[in-house]
């Protein structure tokens, strides 16, 4: 599966000098990095492949992360359920890139 999942920290220690929330959401990106699933950082979500278990027990611990520095936290997934693919986070890319060229 690939889940697309995004953090968003409010309150507490979660805002950042310049009204941001960088801080809070590098510690999200620490655990799925150290994870050593097949991953990707955007602007605006984090993906991340494996078998469901494996996704969910990352999208936990980043989530567990973040709330170390919010009181509250939101969590927005969405999730691409395939079994029996793997490589799917670059290969449903390529896919599309064959067609634009």
């Amino acid at each position: 599966m690939i889940a697309a999942f995004s953090l968003t920290p409010s309150g507490g220690d979660a805002v950042d000098d310049d009204g941001g929330m960088s801080e809070a959401v590098a510690a999200a990106v620490r655990v799925v990095r150290e994870s050593g699933l097949p991953h990707q950082t955007t602007a605006m979500f984090t993906y991340v492949e494996g078998d469901w278990d494996a996704v969910m027990d990352v999208i936990k611990r980043a989530t567990d992360a973040v709330g170390e520095l919010a009181p509250r936290v939101g969590l927005v997934i969405k999730a691409d359920i395939r079994p029996g693919h793997t490589d799917e986070l670059t290969g449903k890319v390529d896919r599309v890139m064959r067609h634009l060229s």
